[in-house]
């Protein structure tokens, strides 16, 4: 069973987090079932980029982002190579070490 490796996150994750994950379920989908509340303004569809991730090993093990995801992701906050949107991610049979970014472009949290 794969794992899914959060790095530590000031306000969401402070110890960081070892999750185990399925195969076929987004990343998302993995951290929030195991109570770390990263936004996902859209509810899940590609159409924001509040759960963008940094994926800092297994990045190759995903399969590549399609155009849609790449035209959000050109919007993010702190994008990088390795940039994300994690209800887009599926977990396949390697583990992954995430980074979750500091900001989103997110004007208002649906959280706070």
């Amino acid at each position: 069973m794969p794992k899914i490796i959060v790095l530590p996150h000031e306000e969401l994750c402070p110890e960081g987090a070892v999750l185990e994950a399925d195969t076929g379920e987004t990343v998302l989908n993995v951290i929030l079932k195991n109570d770390i509340h990263l936004e996902h303004a859209c509810e899940k569809v590609c159409a924001c980029t509040t759960c963008h991730i940094v994926v800092r090993e297994g990045f190759d093990s995903l399969e590549e982002s399609d155009e849609l995801e790449d035209d959000m992701l050109d919007k993010a906050w702190g994008l990088e190579p390795e940039s994300r949107l994690s209800c887009q991610s599926v977990v396949d049979s390697e583990d992954l070490v995430i980074d979750i970014p500091r900001y989103t472009v997110n004007m208002v949290s649906e959280n706070h």
